[in-house]
Order: structure tokens, then sequence, then C-alpha cells
């Protein structure tokens, strides 16, 4: 087609058909046309389940194994836990409380209020980062927004509520991806806005006891709302999304996990909330250019009230096409089915599948909460170096990633007790990491008592923690290179170990065992292979990280 032409005609589809589901299915020169007549580049993938279907995840992401991510934002400012923007506003909750007490009243004092104090003035991502990078992490993830519908980067589309002109004043998806560029790491954003139409509902409400009974809170203030305040000349529904009627039965607090898929009575989004969700992920996109895009959603974002995700993922997945020659992005999303997990990696939130996936897949999860928590310092009750490992090598014998939370407080910086747990895993990772990068699962991913209690996945997981300890007797396998290695989760005392799985005979042996190593040492070990396994004898002092001991069986 002649350029006059294309351009007369797609000048003709912007102004005649707006809507991306009908305009997507005329494949003009090349491009596709969102809902706002914008142009997005298309390829081979068209935002349907069944063309997402043909993506094959990239080798660097299989190879990676370990990510860290930085789930930072203003509601780390009060440092008082997860979902403080919408639980600051359920009356009697412990966010309401402190609130109360640290900020003020919610119809004086709303999360707007919280943004506009957070200022993240001791925050050095290139510091961070590269600490991350010591700890073994190939690759790094950034929270671009919450459900608290803050973007925290220069955003075009939510171009009043963001961190460059509120709040910290900074770019911070810049700062992150430029200290990851410069470690040589992959980047990733978190995109979690989608939810905030139905997820900030709370800041509708009003106290239904005390002295200020019935007074509402925050969130119907309108741009009128605010002349002579701070926020003179900005609209607080561009961040809280609230003109709108509740959903059905927004007052019990937990509906709202019932409505995650946008049914269950959930009052659904407009067009032009969605179509502002699209073009603020597209422009995300164009303008950092991650590798990789989580999305806290059931499949893709909005999905299935409308495409937009779909049409996100295609974009994404021709943009790398496009650039590499072949895809090299990876978009997360959870609770998939079948056809689903062939379109993305399928991402299992704080627990891990109980099987060897197909499909290569990622555990998300954190060693306190996912929102800085002063409380879980002060209790002393993050999770250990040891369970990180435990978790890491469990999820790596089963084709799994991890993605690793590490809390950041509302200054930008770690504690110190976040930051000894850090150093450790890079410690433990320093040593055995062979076990870890560029492996691939074995027949079986391992042996031991923890596999018959494994507990099932509930919802998107949750079922971390809820089955027996890992012990010396639990050993999850690896391979590359034709050798297997056994990541043995505890130190025998006796000095002894028993593999089962590589008994006289066992199937899953092709060739004649030769050498075990030590990983740890170097040292070759003696062994001998009877009907009950292989039976291993340790030499030497039990190590310093005597909670993960790695072989290599050649």
């Amino acid at each position: 087609m002649h350029n006059i032409k294309r351009r007369t005609l797609l000048k003709h589809l912007a102004t005649t058909i707006p809507s991306l589901a009908l305009a997507s299915q005329i494949k003009a020169a090349g491009h596709i046309l969102n809902g706002m007549g914008k142009m997005i580049a298309s390829g081979d993938f068209r935002p349907s389940w069944e063309s997402l279907s043909a993506y094959k995840t990239p080798d660097w992401f299989r190879d990676a194994k370990f990510g860290i991510w930085a789930h930072w934002g203003p509601q780390c400012a009060p440092e008082f836990g997860d979902w403080y923007a919408r639980e600051m506003y359920m009356e009697g909750s412990a966010q309401y409380k402190y609130h109360v007490s640290k900020y003020g009243h919610p119809s004086k004092f709303g999360f707007k209020d919280v943004i506009n104090e957070w200022k993240a003035e001791a925050w050095d991502p290139e510091e961070l980062v590269s600490l991350y990078k010591k700890a073994g992490a190939r690759y790094f993830m950034a929270l671009a927004n919450h459900h608290d519908n803050f973007d925290l980067y220069n955003s075009k589309h939510q171009n009043k509520w963001n961190s460059t002109k509120i709040g910290p004043k900074k770019d911070l998806i810049e700062g992150w991806r430029n200290a990851a560029r410069k470690n040589n790491m992959h980047f990733g954003v978190s995109v979690h806005a989608a939810h905030a139409w139905s997820w900030m509902e709370t800041a509708q409400r009003a106290d239904q006891n005390g002295a200020l009974v019935g007074v509402p809170y925050d969130g119907k203030l309108t741009t009128a709302d605010g002349k002579g305040k701070w926020w003179d000349g900005l609209d607080p529904q561009e961040l809280y999304s609230q003109n709108h009627a509740l959903s059905e039965n927004s007052n019990d607090n937990g509906t709202i996990h019932k409505q995650w898929n946008w049914g269950n009575g959930v009052n659904a989004p407009t067009k032009a909330y969605c179509d502002k969700f699209f073009n603020r992920t597209i422009d995300l996109i164009n303008a950092y250019d991650p590798d990789m895009v989580y999305f806290d959603d059931t499949a893709l974002p909005l999905w299935p009230i409308n495409d937009a995700g779909l049409k996100i993922a295609a974009h994404l997945y021709n943009k790398s096409l496009k650039k590499s020659g072949k895809v090299e992005a990876v978009i997360f999303g959870k609770i998939l089915d079948q056809l689903q997990r062939k379109c993305m990696v399928w991402d299992i939130e704080r627990g891990q599948s109980n099987n060897i996936e197909p499909l290569p897949w990622q555990t998300d999860t954190c060693i306190g909460g996912w929102h800085y928590d002063r409380r879980i310092y002060d209790n002393k009750q993050y999770k250990s170096a040891k369970t990180v490992i435990h978790t890491l090598a469990d999820v790596v014998s089963k084709n799994g990633n991890l993605l690793l939370n590490i809390p950041v407080r509302g200054n930008g910086t770690i504690d110190e007790l976040e930051r000894k747990i850090v150093e450790e895993i890079g410690e433990w990772m320093t040593v055995n990491s062979d076990a870890i990068y560029d492996t691939r699962p074995w027949f079986v991913f391992g042996e031991g008592p923890a596999i018959e209690s494994a507990a099932p996945l509930s919802a998107q997981g949750f079922n971390e923690g809820k089955g027996k300890p890992f012990t010396a007797s639990d050993i999850r396998f690896t391979t590359k290179n034709k050798a297997v290695y056994a990541i043995v989760l505890g130190w025998p005392e006796d000095g002894k170990i028993m593999i089962k799985s590589m008994k006289n005979g066992s199937v899953y042996l092709k060739q004649k065992i030769n050498s075990v190593v030590w990983v740890g040492t170097g040292e070759k070990l003696s062994f001998s292979q009877t009907n009950n396994g292989l039976s291993i004898n340790l030499k030497g002092p039990k190590p310093k990280l005597d909670y993960a001991l790695t072989l290599k069986i050649a």
C-alpha cells in the first residue's frame, strides 16, 4: 500500500473505529490502533490468547534463575505494612489506627497527603542494585505503580500524580533502570494499577463510630476542594478514581479478593479508565524499555472485561521481536489456565509448585512484607537467608525462578538486618551458584520427607512455609553439561548422605557415576552405589553455611 493511501486509511480508522478490539483486526501496514487513536508497533503477535500462545520463554530468563525486587512506593513511607493506601480507610484496622495517630483523620489527611510527604531522600539505586548483583541476582524488578494508582516515573498519562511531580520529585524507574543496566542485569517493572478502581473504594467511606461519624474520607474530593491547599489545581480523582458507585458488598473488606478477576459484583471500570491504564503502560514500556513486565492480575490486566492487557502483551512481544530478532521480553501473570501459561510466565505468589513444570515459571516472595513494615524489623521476623536458599533450590529444581523482594524503607534505604540477609545469600551463591545458574530440571526434582507434606497451592499461591521444614534428608536436583547437582538441604551430622534416586538400576541414571565432588571445597568424595541408593561420605569440617551443600555428580 502506498504511504499516502496508508496514512489516509489509518486516519479514517482512528476517527471511525475508536475501539482497539475492532481496529486490532485491521492489519494496516504493521500497526494496530489503541483506543485513543495512537499507533503502537505490531508484528507476528496479535492481541488474542491464541496468537500470544506462540510465545517461547527466552533462554536468558531460564538461565538467570534469581532476581531481586524493590516493591517500593509511597505506601512504604508510613513503614506500616502492606496495602496501607486501602486499609488506612478501614475504620478499626491497624493501619487506620496508626494513620490517625501519626497523620490525623483520613477525612483531613488522606493518602494523597502521604504521597506529598514522601521524599525518598536517602535513595541510592546504584548502591542497592550493586549489592543485589553481589548477592547473585541476575535480574532486577522495580515497582512502577501499585494499586494506589501513583506512577513512579515521568508518566505522560498520569502526568500530575507521579513521582517526578509530587513526593520525591524524582524519576524512580529511570534511576532503577540505569542502575540495573550499569550492573549488566536484566530490568523489569511491576504494574499493579489496573485494580485502583475497586481497591481504593475504601476511600469513599466514613467513620461509623466516634466524633467524626459520617464525615466522608477524602476519596470523593475533586479539584474544586483543593483551593488554598497544597494540592490546589490537582484533581484527586485522577489518583483515586472513585467518581463511581461502589461495587456490591464493598463495605465487606474481604470482597476485593473475590472480585479480583472483575466479576462477582464488581463495579466495572469505564472505557476511559481502561484506555488510560493502557496508555500509561504503553508509555512505560516505550520510554523505559524493560525486559520484563510483572502484572499483579488474574491472567492480564482488566481481563476479561477489557482487552487492554492482551494489547499490551502483543505490543511488548512485537517490540522485542523487532529489536532483537526474537522475543526476549518476559511477562508475568497469575492464576493462568493451560492456554494462558503458553502466553507468558506463570507467577506464583508466596508459594511454589509441587512438580516439575513443563514450562518455565516464577515464585515471587518477600523476606518481610511487600511494603516496608517497621514492626517486622523491630520483632526480627524477616525470613532468614537459609529459608531463601532452600526456596531457591526447591523452585529451580522444578523449572522455576525466584524473584525476592527486599522491602525498602520510606527514605529509600534497606535496614541493617535486611542487608545482612542479602549479604549471606551472596556468600552462599558465590560458592554454590554453579548448581543454580544455567541449569535445567533432572528427571525428578528431589527426594525426602518434605515432599510428602507439601501444601497445595491456594489461589495465586500462598503455600510457602506450610509443609515440613527441610532437613539433611531433603535433596533437590538440577542438571547442566551432563552433570547432576544434588543440593542437600541440611548438614548430615554423621557425615553420610544417601541419595535414593541414584540407587543401582535407577531408571534416572543413563550412565555410570564416575565422580562426586563437593562444590563447596572442590574435593572428590568417596561413594558407593547400592540397592538402597548412592551413599556418599563427606570429608572435612562443617561449612559455615551448613544449611545447603552442593554435590556435583558426573
